[in-house]
């Protein structure tokens, strides 16, 4: 059997009362779905099952309401470059066509509104949308504060995201299958040692922990290490007994730079230890002190 693609009789037909337009460059059609194979770019490497079914059954009943987003690779073939769930929801409810924005653009261009089409409008997880972001810092040279603005969030969320990428395989799993929170997991990345996070990870897990007696586990680990730790001040005194003003520069510092500080006192003085995830991130660190903001790295 046949099945429409919900526009009636024609893309016209879905807003009589005002004309159906594209943007410049892009032309509005109903495309074969057999046509359509999917974006290698796509950052979204898994999909819900059950939300892709109901998805297939609302598509079956009024068919597909949004066009995708595709481009075309050859006389009768195109590429996804947004709208995957759509155009494999219109698979299972067995649609034979389906409308479609077709977009002149080239393999750069289709990665870059691939990746940003996405972390906009699907529900990633954690994992996929910091790899998009790096991604998209890799393609195309871009900074933190670049892919900030592209994406319409926070330079911020935008950094901690990356940083989920520096979490060890089993952790990342325990992420990507959601029983670990993203916020579960930043605060592990304070932890350094691998063996640690993976620890705490399971614990969280297994004893259900919530992200704050999370976040107070790591810091009790975080105290034990730095008391054994021969270059440790020996004045220095434990978390629950440093000055509040300390504590509060300290969480100034953590929040400037988007990274674990630690501020260690001595009699006389006292030293400052900053955290990172791989070397970009210690570029990205050394931008923020010496400029205070995202700047190209001056040549050295």
């Amino acid at each position: 059997m046949v099945r429409r693609s919900g526009l009636g009789k024609g893309l016209s037909a879905l807003l009589p009362d005002a004309p159906v337009t594209a943007p410049e460059g892009t032309e509005l059609r109903e495309l074969p779905v057999a046509q359509i194979t999917a974006n290698p770019y796509q950052p979204r490497v898994e999909f819900d099952d059950e939300a892709l079914a109901s998805l297939a059954a609302s598509v079956g009943e009024i068919g597909v309401l949004q066009p995708i987003l595709v481009r075309q690779v050859g006389p009768e073939s195109f590429e996804l470059i947004a709208g995957e769930r759509r155009w494999r929801a219109s698979q299972i409810a067995g649609l034979e066509v389906i409308p479609a924005l077709v977009r002149t653009v080239d393999d750069h261009r289709s990665l870059q509104e691939a990746l940003v089409e996405n972390l906009l409008r699907e529900d990633l997880n954690p994992l996929e949308e910091g790899a998009g972001y790096r991604q998209l810092m890799e393609e195309f040279s871009l900074t933190q504060e670049d892919v900030s603005v592209a994406v319409g969030r926070s330079r911020s969320t935008v950094a901690n995201t990356l940083r989920l990428l520096a979490l060890p395989p089993s952790v990342q799993q325990l992420l990507t299958e959601r029983r670990l929170t993203a916020g579960h997991a930043r605060a592990i990345l304070a932890l350094e040692s691998v063996e640690e996070q993976e620890m705490l990870a399971t614990r969280v897990v297994d004893e259900g922990l919530t992200v704050r007696e999370t976040e107070d586990a790591v810091r009790r680990l975080v105290a034990a290490r730095y008391a054994g730790d021969p270059d440790s001040p020996a004045g220095d005194p434990a978390p629950g007994n440093r000055p509040a003003a300390l504590l509060e520069l300290e969480h100034l510092l953590s929040e400037y730079l988007d990274t674990r500080v630690r501020v260690g006192l001595t009699g006389k003085g006292g030293k400052v230890t900053v955290q990172f995830a791989n070397l970009d991130d210690l570029e990205r660190i050394y931008r923020v002190m010496v400029s205070g903001r995202e700047t190209e790295s001056p040549e050295i």
